[in-house]
């Protein structure tokens, strides 16, 4: 199993700046790619930025340019940089990590961008 736990989420107005953290615990051999998803209020959950273990990345359209997906592999963490951020980014993020067909994800942590 892995465990996943997220950090930095909070409440900043529009055009400020959040960095989130997601640190890793258990069995993480074999995973293959690391990640950022959120979820808004009636919405569905949407991939936000993606990471492999070759050090491709993946954005979602409404984020590129603004955000930023990196790793500490030394210290299993994950981290989302967002920039620029407007208030249609408000919403639960959460860390997942992929191994294979499984997902294992954190818990959640409320962004919240005020106009």
């Amino acid at each position: 199993q892995v465990q996943l736990v997220e950090s930095g989420g909070g409440l900043v107005q529009a055009g400020g700046s959040l960095r989130l953290s997601c640190a890793a615990s258990g069995n993480i051999f074999g995973i293959n790619a690391r990640g950022w998803y959120r979820q808004a209020p009636g919405k569905q959950r949407e991939l936000v930025a993606r990471i492999f273990n070759s050090g491709t990345t993946n954005y979602a359209d409404s984020v590129k340019g603004r955000f930023t997906i990196s790793r500490d592999n030394a210290k299993n963490t994950v981290f989302l940089q967002m920039n620029s951020l407007k208030v249609e980014d408000t919403a639960v993020y959460y860390c997942n990590f992929k191994r294979g067909s499984n997902d294992y994800w954190g818990q959640g942590t409320q962004v919240t961008v005020s106009s």
